[in-house]
């Protein structure tokens, strides 16, 4: 016998503060019902005058109640006995983000900026898995495994949430090098079941982007490309250390620097891969549609574990607490008079 809710020695903790408690409120009931009859008289001539109570059902009217309340909370614990031992199996791909970071995420066409509008949707993506493995790389100029893949979506949120531009050191924009550490985040052994989110405003700043979708291609690496951004250009806004803007990144021209989007190097490395280009409009990311993309894989065992299942048994103590509670009620502690004949004329 086990319960679903508690253990053993909480149920009996609380079985016997329950007791108590009844037996002290059974106790106080009968005291005030006391001292309200004392109010009217005697108590001995009020109860030869009324009806009869018999103290012995009006006991066992008391003994119903509690055993039912304890029964009732034995019930609520959900008793189970019995148990069966069955395979669970998880299926999935092995799904890893890879975020740019660089300062031009900051650029504000999208609300409130790239970096938060890709970060919101990134956690909207985890939160639709249910199978998958997840992990993050984040790049600036460098890249680096920001969480491996795991079954654990809220760590992943959490390794998410601390990502920002300074969470790189080195400056610039990699392409290249976010695919090829991506890259060494999934199993080597494996020529599927790997997808690469890449999202970023696609500026590269020398890092051979093209060369390294190939490699990945032909480690089976399918991967969906995310503009950031407008072709058309977007100031990089500048924070002082309060978090207040104070203007815009310039050259050493003195010129606003402008971050525009590169949507045909990102077409090339989806194309590359047999994975497709969104580009993102409005703070809408389309990973809804990779989504619905990634779903119609093929997917492997990604885990098997045996659970044990229990069959609930708390209908046998729901069912005393109902036949107690309706002997109760039927039972009747008054024992009316009898009344002597006094004849006819009385």
């Amino acid at each position: 016998m086990r319960f679903a809710y508690m253990t053993g020695v909480t149920l009996s903790a609380l079985l016997l503060v329950v007791f108590v408690g009844a037996l002290l409120f059974i106790h106080y009931v009968r005291r005030q019902r006391e001292n309200s009859l004392s109010r009217f008289g005697n108590l001995e001539l009020l109860a030869k005058i009324s009806d009869t109570i018999i103290l012995s059902k009006r006991r066992w009217k008391n003994i119903l109640l509690v055993a039912a309340l304890l029964l009732l909370v034995i019930t609520l614990a959900r008793p189970q006995m019995g148990a069966s031992v069955a395979p669970i199996k998880r299926k999935g791909v092995d799904i890893v983000f890879a975020v740019d970071t660089s300062l031009s995420m900051l650029a504000e066409d999208l609300k409130p900026n790239r970096l938060e509008v890709a970060k919101g949707e990134i956690g909207n993506f985890i939160g639709l898995l249910k199978g998958d493995r997840v992990g993050l790389v984040a790049f600036a100029g460098s890249a680096f495994v920001q969480c491996p893949l795991t079954l654990d979506y809220q760590a992943a949120k959490m390794f998410l949430d601390v990502i920002d531009t300074e969470i790189i050191p080195v400056k610039g924009t990699a392409l290249g090098e976010a695919i090829r550490k991506a890259s060494e985040a999934f199993n080597q052994q494996e020529k599927k079941y790997k997808v690469l989110i890449l999202l970023t405003d696609g500026e590269d700043h020398g890092a051979k982007p093209l060369p390294a979708a190939e490699a990945a291609a032909k480690e089976g690496i399918i991967i969906y490309t995310i503009g950031l951004g407008s072709e058309n250009g977007e100031p990089i806004p500048e924070y002082d250390e309060n978090g207040s803007k104070i203007g815009y990144k310039k050259d050493k021209q003195g010129e606003v620097v402008l971050t525009k989007l590169d949507v045909t190097t990102l077409q090339k490395i989806a194309l590359m891969t047999g994975g497709k280009f969104y580009q993102a409009l409005d703070n809408s990311l389309e990973l809804n549609k990779i989504y619905e993309e990634i779903s119609k894989l093929e997917k492997k065992e990604l885990s098997s574990k045996l659970y044990t299942l229990y069959q609930d048994r708390y209908q046998y103590p729901l069912f005393l607490v109902i036949l107690l509670l309706l002997i109760e009620y039927m039972l009747d502690e008054r024992s009316k008079k009898k009344k002597a004949w006094g004849g006819r004329f009385e």
